[in-house]
């Protein structure tokens, strides 16, 4: 599975959304890469 969070401006979370669904996923078992 391969999830992207893109948008062209900065100040909209992207780090924190990112943050969280990887440790979701890693809590899962999932691979993670960010």
């Amino acid at each position: 599975m391969i999830i992207i969070l893109n948008t062209g401006k900065g100040g909209v979370g992207k780090t924190s959304i990112s943050a969280a669904t990887a440790l979701q996923c890693a809590k899962r078992g999932y691979k993670t890469l960010v």
